[in-house]
Parts: C-alpha cells; structure tokens; sequence
C-alpha cells in the first residue's frame, strides 16, 4: 500500500505512542503528525512503529476519518476481576465479614469504592448477608392449642390434670432426649434418662 506525495490523496496520519518511564508516574503521550505521501514502510522506519500498527492506524482513518479510540459506551467498571475474585475469596474464607469490612480493606489498597458497589459484587456471585431467624420453642399456634385444651377440659377432676400433664412431661423428656443426642450426650445418660422418664 503505497500513498501518492499529491495533497489530495495525501492521508494525515496520527500515531500515538506511549513511552512508560521509570521515573515519570504517567506515561508520556506524543502525537506525530504525518501528511507526507509515502509508503508504510518508510512511515514505520521513520517513526520506528511496526508496519502493522501503521497500517491500522490508515485503515482506521479511511474507514472512521478519525484516529481517536472509539470509547465504549457507559461507565468503566470501578473493580477489575482481580479485585471482585479477592472480595469473594475473602466473603468464602469468613461468611462473617461484612460489606463495611471490604470496602475498608479496598480502600486500604488504593481503590475507593462505595458500599453499595461492594454489596452488588457479594450479590452477584450469590453471596446474600442473611441472618437467622430465632424461633421461640412454643409458638403463637401452640399457645392457643393449650389455651384451648385448658378451657375445654377446666371442669374435669385432678385425675385427668395429673393424666395431661403425664402427656405432657413425656414431650419434654422427648426434647430433653434430643438435646442430649444433638449435643453429644454419651449413651449411659440418655439410656439413664429413658429409665426416669418411663412410669
């Protein structure tokens, strides 16, 4: 692909550059201005870029009439993928960490982040904040169950009250059991239990 040295179909080429030195925090930006005909080649030796690059840059002006990045549209991710990996590997290791927790530890590193941002990373990998609900023993339904029993049978005699109540200390030692199983009882007290809890 060679370019004729007459203006009209002269191409003005802007290469863009980006030299990373050791002592500048920021890499340092040129921009060459080439409107000179001449082939790739020599472009390329001139301003010692790859023949490719150069070639790109043409065809992107050609085709564009530009030579700026095309800039995706909306807003660029705060967290790389790295970043999303460390919160989830952390939220994994410990469930109790909290959204706070994280966001403190990003901005220890250098990214500020809000909290909501890190809330939507845990939520997006199923990582929900949850809290268990604690459950009465007796609940609203049992009590009106035995209110119940208790004003229907309030007319009978002591015998039947000792009966019930039979009934109902057979239940607690059945949870009584069970919590000796669940929380590792040994087998001589649950057997010892069983006895005592048999008339």
């Amino acid at each position: 692909m060679h370019f004729k040295a007459d203006l009209q179909n002269s191409v003005p080429l802007f290469l863009t550059l980006w030299e990373i030195k050791r002592n500048q925090p920021r890499p340092q930006k040129k921009i060459v201005d080439h409107k000179s005909g001449s082939s790739l080649g020599e472009i390329s030796k001139h301003l010692k870029v790859q023949r490719s690059s150069v070639q790109t840059i043409v065809c992107k002006y050609k085709h564009h009439g530009t030579t700026q990045p095309s800039y995706r549209s909306g807003r660029r991710c705060v967290l790389s993928p790295r970043d999303e990996r460390t919160l989830v590997r952390k939220v994994q290791i410990n469930p109790k960490t909290t959204a706070k927790d994280l966001v403190k530890m990003l901005e220890e590193t250098g990214t500020k982040v809000p909290l909501s941002t890190g809330k939507r990373v845990l939520y997006r990998h199923n990582l929900k904040g949850r809290s268990a609900r604690k459950m009465s023993l007796l609940q609203n339904r049992h009590k009106k169950a035995r209110l119940r029993f208790a004003t229907a049978h309030g007319d009978k005699d002591h015998t039947f009250g000792e009966m019930s109540s039979g009934l109902m200390k057979q239940k607690y030692n059945c949870l009584a059991i069970m919590t000796i199983v669940t929380f590792g009882g040994k087998r001589g007290r649950l057997a010892s239990r069983r006895k005592q809890s048999q008339p």
